[in-house]
């Protein structure tokens, strides 16, 4: 691959092994999530990654006609055990690739920095149009006996990133830890959205007061692993595109619900499904 070709989406972070209940592995991570959304929305998207290279291959394999892909040699993929689901889901770290080379060279309109275990580089060279923060995987630290997963805060190398973002998503379970990242994103003049699963998104936008959008109801979920993901693709590229905040965050809504209503990573919608979607809510201003 060229890697000096343009692209319209490019995510940085871990693409993952995702280890489930029953033993079967699949793809995980922010970055595969992510950009497989951009893929779908139209989008030229590409994944910067570090791993063994014929593992990430193997696992986006299904999807590797949509999405270009560029792994940095690591002696692992970060690899995590997955169980349960929305606020029960609980991960450990069974093995982790290092963190990615500071210094990319980068040519895109959207820059999605997607850590899933403090692994994004604080610097990059070239061309990034609008950048997008899902601060997850900075707000987590592990035990190096049996990988279990805690709160931390991010450091304030972090923060700088942040206030070079043009938005931020986060959730509800790391809002208080990315508490400072936040407020020097905001300060920044970057727009942030706080999910909440089923409860109201809080986005705060340059120059108002704190809205609460509600998320429409779903009726039959089948799964929601990638949704907080899919959600962030859909919010940044909205964004990038002239919409509005609120607009933007029930597009979001929308395509997450579209991933929820099948399985895995191959229910993630493309735009008639979404606008479908969205058609059927009221409209945000």
């Amino acid at each position: 691959m060229n890697h000096n070709l343009h692209f319209d989406y490019t995510t940085v972070g871990h693409v993952t092994i995702d280890v489930l209940e029953d033993g079967s592995r699949q793809a995980g991570g922010t970055a595969f999530y992510s950009a497989l959304q951009a893929a779908r929305l139209g989008r030229r998207a590409l994944i910067v990654t570090c791993g063994r290279a014929r593992e990430i291959e193997q696992l986006i394999e299904p999807y590797r006609d949509e999405l270009e892909l560029r792994v940095l040699p690591a002696p692992h993929t970060t690899t995590l055990r997955t169980a349960g689901s929305g606020s029960d889901r609980s991960q450990r770290v069974l093995a982790w690739a290092g963190p990615i080379a500071e210094k990319l060279v980068l040519d895109t309109s959207i820059l999605h920095l997607a850590p899933v275990a403090r692994e994004s580089p604080s610097r990059w060279r070239g061309r990034a149009d609008f950048v997008g923060l899902t601060p997850q995987g900075l707000a987590r630290e592990w035990s190096a006996h049996d990988g279990q997963i805690e709160p931390t805060r991010p450091t304030p190398a972090d923060a700088d990133v942040a206030a070079r973002c043009d938005a931020v998503v986060v959730s509800e379970h790391e809002r208080t830890s990315c508490a400072e990242l936040i407020a020097t994103a905001a300060a920044a003049g970057a727009v942030v959205a706080v999910t909440a699963g089923a409860r109201p998104n809080t986005i705060l936008a340059p120059g108002r007061e704190a809205l609460e959008l509600d998320v429409p109801a779903l009726e039959h979920p089948v799964d929601d692993l990638g949704a907080g993901d899919v959600f962030a693709a859909a919010f940044f590229i909205a964004l990038s595109g002239g919409r509005s905040a609120l607009q933007a965050a029930s597009f979001a809504n929308a395509a997450a619900a579209v991933r929820m209503c099948g399985a895995g990573a191959g229910a993630i919608g493309g735009l008639a499904a979404i606008e479908a979607r969205l058609s059927r809510v009221a409209p945000a201003r």
